[in-house]
């Protein structure tokens, strides 16, 4: 479905998308309010959304498509979805899944249309959580590892597309402490970060920083890796800090959870706790397997949840998880590591 009150802009979505064999145009609207009305009588995987438009318009609106689309994936195509807009970030914590800048008139061509069918075609089909909780039944994926037993350090968490949302669940169920500090590595551009370290102070009532190479690892305080740097902890004079590595990683992402699971196994070994959430490719798994050997734990995010089950799914297929949870029982993990830490 595209939902944009432009009818030229309509036009030329719908051609861009259809001209793939993979898509098939169900529904176009002009408003949320017409959009929300429209999934309630038709299927779709995915919903292309412009911000603004007239009425509740895209942004306010996110929640009630998500809610009507029935496991729909909300891509946002808008001119107000530039890098470290703050109304990109906010369509990210509010559900969507991708967000990707509009171009102005005139240059609706060339390599815009190739990243929206990519963006598109990693989104995937939509999924009903009945869907995967029948296929769960069956097992398709590894063993689960057993959960390791000892009190927790640190707490890890990597994510990409749909990871704000994601982040902010886990958040709202975590409690106010858990008295060690939390590093996340989630794929944004370097100017989404200061927003994002904003946002996040805001929704945690913690301390959340852009991550600044020899920056004190303090209890509950959350570092956010830079979009130009790779976030890995180290020890100085046996006090642990954070640094910033900028070389290439295995997955080509920048930056990438890999190193940053790496380095909390090499310094803090089976007292280290790694989530993996909804996002796409493979990023995690090798530092996961780190992770595993040093004997922590690995948690990640349920395919009904993601927006996309790639990197949780990777995780999950090579044996490495302790559990596949929903973002609010993954929450519910890590309080209980938390404090069998306190308690002992």
């Amino acid at each position: 479905m595209i939902v944009d009150d432009s009818m030229v802009a309509r036009a030329v979505l719908s051609r861009m998308v259809e001209a793939d064999s993979a898509f098939e145009i169900a529904a176009v609207a002009g408003t949320a309010e017409d959009a929300i009305d429209a999934l309630h009588e038709v299927r779709v995987d995915i919903v292309i959304l412009d911000l603004e438009m007239p009425g509740a318009g895209g942004l306010k609106s996110i929640p009630r498509i998500i809610g009507a689309g029935a496991g729909a994936k909300v891509m946002i195509v808008s001119s107000l979805a530039e890098d470290g807009a703050e109304e990109t970030v906010a369509a990210l914590a509010l559900g969507a899944a991708d967000t990707l800048p509009k171009p102005g008139t005139g240059r609706f061509n060339g390599r815009f249309s190739e990243i929206l069918v990519a963006k598109l075609k990693a989104l995937g089909y939509a999924e009903s959580q009945t869907a995967f909780a029948s296929r769960a039944e069956f097992g398709l994926q590894a063993p689960l590892r057993a959960m390791p037993s000892d009190p927790i350090d640190i707490l890890a968490i990597g994510a990409s597309t749909g990871g704000i949302h994601a982040i902010g669940a886990l958040f709202q169920s975590l409690p106010k402490r858990i008295g060690v500090p939390i590093l996340i590595t989630q794929h944004l551009p370097e100017p989404f970060m200061p927003v994002f370290a904003r946002q996040l102070r805001a929704m945690t009532n913690r301390e959340a920083l852009v991550a600044e190479d020899g920056m004190p690892l303090l209890p509950d305080r959350i570092l956010l890796a830079p979009g130009d740097a790779h976030l890995t902890v180290d020890h100085s004079d046996e006090v642990p800090v954070a640094r910033l590595l900028r070389g290439p990683t295995p997955s080509g992402c920048m930056p990438s959870v890999d190193p940053m699971f790496a380095s909390i196994a090499e310094v803090f070994g089976a007292a280290a706790l790694g989530v993996v959430l909804t996002g796409m490719g493979r990023d995690g798994t090798l530092g996961a397997e780190e992770l595993a050997e040093a004997g922590g734990t690995i948690l990640v995010q349920n395919e009904a949840t993601s927006a996309v089950w790639g990197m949780p799914g990777s995780v999950a297929r090579a044996g490495l998880a302790s559990a596949i949870l929903h973002p609010l029982d993954i929450a519910g993990r890590i309080a209980a590591a938390a404090a069998t830490g306190r308690s002992a």
